[in-house]
C-alpha cells in the first residue's frame, strides 16, 4: 500500500503545479526520492494515466475518471452545481461550493463567470481553511479545541498584508463567524479579492460552504451584505431542504 500512497502523492503534485513535471521537480513537491517519483511515474504511464515527453510528464485524460468518479457518486455536488449555475446567472459572479478535507478547504462544485483570480480554481482546487471565506465557515463550525489544534499544527503564512496570521485572533474571528453565520474575507488571500460564505447544513451539522468571490473595487461590502448575503443563504436552505448527507 506503500506504492499506492507514493502514487497518488505523484498525481497530486500535478494538480497542484498544473504544468509539466520532471521527476526532478515532483520529487521536491512531494517530498519522495527520486527514483521512488521515477517508479511511480513509469507505472502511471504504463497504466496510461501519465505520458513521458523527453524529461518533463504530464497527465493524460485518463486520470479525468478517478474525479468523475467522485462527482458522478456525490449527492451534494450533482445538486449544487444546478444551484451555484443559477446563482451564478442571477449575480454574474463566481460561485462555489466546499468541504473540509486534509486541513483544507476542497472544491467540489463551481459555478465560474470569469477568472478573478491568479490562480485557476475549479472542482477539485484546494485553499488553505484559515484565510478564505469558505474554510473560516467550515472552521467555526468546528469546537474550539479542534480549531486550535488546526491553528497550532498549520503554517499560517501570509498571502497579502492583509491575511491575519496570529492564532489568538484567528480563533476570536471564528468565534464571530459563527455568530454571525456567515464570513467575509477581504483580500487576505489575494490582492483585490473580496469573498463571502455561508455554512451548508446536513443532518450531520454544517457539512459544507458556500461562496461567492467578487472583484474589491467593482463591489462594495454594504452589497455584500444586502444582496449577495441573503442570496447565498437562499440556496443554502435549498440545499438543506433537498437532503444532504
Amino acid at each position: 500500500m506503500t506504492s499506492l500512497a507514493r502514487g497518488l502523492a505523484v498525481l497530486r503534485c500535478f494538480a497542484d503545479e498544473q504544468k509539466p513535471m520532471t521527476i526532478a521537480q515532483a520529487s521536491r513537491a512531494t517530498g519522495l526520492s527520486r527514483p521512488a517519483v521515477k517508479r511511480c511515474l513509469h507505472t502511471l504511464v504504463r497504466l496510461g494515466y501519465a505520458a513521458q515527453d523527453g524529461v518533463s510528464y504530464t497527465l493524460r485524460p485518463k486520470v479525468l475518471a478517478l474525479g468523475y468518479a467522485y462527482l458522478s457518486s456525490s449527492t451534494l455536488a450533482m445538486r449544487a452545481q444546478p444551484l451555484l449555475d443559477a446563482l451564478r446567472d442571477e449575480l454574474h459572479e463566481s460561485c462555489s461550493l466546499g468541504v473540509i478535507e486534509e486541513d483544507e478547504v476542497y472544491y467540489v462544485a463551481r459555478a465560474e463567470v470569469s477568472r478573478i483570480m491568479s490562480i485557476a480554481l475549479r472542482a477539485g482546487s484546494r485553499l488553505p481553511l484559515y484565510c478564505t471565506s469558505m474554510g473560516r465557515v467550515l472552521l467555526a463550525a468546528m469546537p474550539r479545541t479542534e480549531q486550535e489544534a488546526y491553528l497550532r499544527r498549520t503554517r499560517l503564512r501570509s498571502f497579502t498584508p492583509s491575511t491575519r496570521t496570529d492564532p489568538g485572533e484567528l480563533v476570536d474571528t471564528l468565534c464571530q463567524v459563527a455568530d454571525k453565520g456567515y464570513a467575509i474575507v477581504d483580500q487576505e488571500l489575494e490582492h483585490g479579492l473580496r469573498s463571502v460564505a455561508v455554512p451548508v447544513l446536513g443532518k450531520r451539522g454544517v457539512v459544507a460552504a458556500l461562496n461567492i468571490g467578487t472583484q474589491r473595487e467593482r463591489i462594495a461590502e454594504a452589497e455584500l451584505h444586502s444582496r449577495y448575503l441573503p442570496a447565498l443563504r437562499r440556496v443554502s436552505e435549498e440545499l438543506r431542504a433537498i437532503g444532504i448527507d
